[in-house]
């Protein structure tokens, strides 16, 4: 199959590479960036564990063809700490136990980072809300709500 250019820039690194039009962004990242942190789970975009941000907007990455982001802006969670300081909604998650098995961690945290840019002080409906797409089998969402209820908090103190 013919290969078609792609160039992205993935947690501010460019990327110029040549995949098959049918290549999935989700084996992109993992397999030709070795970005693993975005997991896979249904692969059907039901599950939420592969959301990432595609210029800012919360996307599963196991729909979108890479080609279809040719030219993005790619946002995963490799790219949400800064070397050792972890960034606030992962603080969070770790002191609240938002987290269990840790499978869909990734996409909450992206969904939630595009949450708290556009809203600094969400409800926890308006947080429920958001993480409507996000499937947890471990955790009940309730420390989930909490870690990023908390997050936002360490956020907007971070502002002032």
């Amino acid at each position: 199959m013919e290969r078609e250019k792609v160039t992205l820039t993935v947690n501010g690194v460019r990327y110029e590479r040549y995949v098959e039009p049918r290549r999935l962004l989700s084996d992109f990242l993992r397999e030709d960036l070795g970005l693993t942190g975005t997991h896979v789970g249904c692969e059907h975009g039901v599950c939420g564990s592969c959301t990432l941000l595609l210029d800012g907007r919360s996307e599963r990455s196991c729909l979108t063809f890479a080609v279809m982001a040719d030219g993005a802006v790619v946002e995963t969670i490799e790219g949400l700490s800064s070397g050792d300081d972890l960034h606030p909604l992962q603080k969070a998650f770790w002191e609240k136990h938002g987290l269990q098995c840790g499978f869909c961690t990734p996409g909450m945290l992206m969904v939630a980072l595009e949450l708290l840019r556009e809203n600094p002080a969400p409800s926890r409906d308006e947080i429920r809300e958001a993480l409507t797409g996000n499937l947890c089998r471990c955790t009940g969402y309730q420390t989930i709500v909490d870690s990023i209820e908390a997050a936002a908090e360490m956020m907007r103190g971070a502002r002032t």
